[in-house]
């Protein structure tokens, strides 16, 4: 007669017990990973004239995605792990290496794709290059890194993990020049890295970005509908601008109307997505000048702020 209350009491102390182990009754709660944890890298700001050119170290700029290998697993800036196929990372050091996961000159979109991917396409990833430009756990100046990080690369010993090639900056004049040269074959721009500096997780003029056009980004908040040859299709995406080096404050909203094909016009990027844009110096209000879309950014922290 007092059995069901008995069972019913067992019942409830088991339950009890289960809930203080964790366990839901639902796997996929159970089984839910934790938060990525976002590498601590360095981060570059936009090069400008009257910088002491003496201790900075040149280098291509590669419009990739931000690769950190931990030691154990490559991971994004914003700290998601890559799945790249095995083969891509073994033998790999247990000391980390920062660099820019690379399909080649004007290839982001098939870089970010490959990258992407939660199921590793072989032939996609032959295609990419892990280029090496600094060692985050190694405690001696850039200029004494760079002797250690050619050394590491030479260990791995595969054609896709590569040195970035560093060279001594000279003149603004050179500079600049080499940037145009860069740019015209395909390049993105160049990066200079103080040859004093120690691997920080901060962003100062230790790191330099040098390209013929500022980038930043912004997270869509509205879309104005087109006009003329673009009716029934997006006119302008309203944006939000976020915090990204020399770009507009914080929270500013603006229009990008240029740059966007027709395609990207009939299905505009979604509202709350993150976009990067191309402007030129900000107005007297602080509003990017001839802001031009440029892509969606896959991972918002990805490409512009490195």
């Amino acid at each position: 007669m007092h059995l069901p209350s008995r069972l019913n009491r067992l019942l409830f102390g088991l339950a009890c017990v289960l809930c203080l182990l964790g366990w839901t009754g639902n796997p996929a709660v159970a089984q839910t990973p934790s938060p990525p944890s976002t590498p601590a890298l360095m981060l570059a700001k936009v090069y400008h004239p009257g910088v002491d050119l003496a201790d900075y170290w040149v280098s291509e700029k590669y419009d990739g995605v931000r690769g950190y290998w931990d030691g154990q697993q490559l991971l994004t800036r914003g700290g998601e792990r890559v799945q790249a196929p095995a083969w891509f990372t073994e033998g790999w050091p247990r000391s980390p290496l920062d660099g820019e996961l690379w399909a080649g000159r004007g290839q982001f979109a098939r870089a970010s794709s490959t990258v992407r991917q939660q199921m590793p396409h072989d032939a996609a990833w032959r295609g990419m290059r892990f280029m090496v430009f600094d060692m985050p756990g190694h405690a001696g100046t850039f200029t004494e890194r760079i002797a250690a990080l050619n050394a590491a690369v030479t260990q791995i010993h595969q054609p896709w993990v590569v040195a970035v090639v560093q060279t001594r900056a000279t003149t603004h004049a050179a500079l600049l020049a080499q940037m145009h040269r860069v740019v015209k074959a395909g390049g993105e721009g160049l990066m200079l890295h103080r040859g004093a500096s120690l691997y920080t997780a901060a962003r100062n003029d230790d790191l330099l970005k040098v390209k013929p056009h500022e980038d930043a980004e912004a997270r869509v908040v509205g879309h104005q509908a087109g006009r003329g040859k673009y009716a029934g299709m997006l006119g302008a995406l309203v944006v939000e601008s976020m915090a990204s080096g020399n770009a507009a404050a914080a929270g500013l909203r603006f229009k990008i109307g240029t740059g966007l094909s027709d395609t990207q016009r009939r299905h505009p990027p979604p509202v709350g997505s993150v976009v990067t844009y191309r402007f030129r110096g900000l107005t007297d209000a602080g509003v990017p000048r001839f802001a031009s879309f440029v892509r969606v950014a896959s991972d918002p922290s990805e490409s512009v702020a490195k």
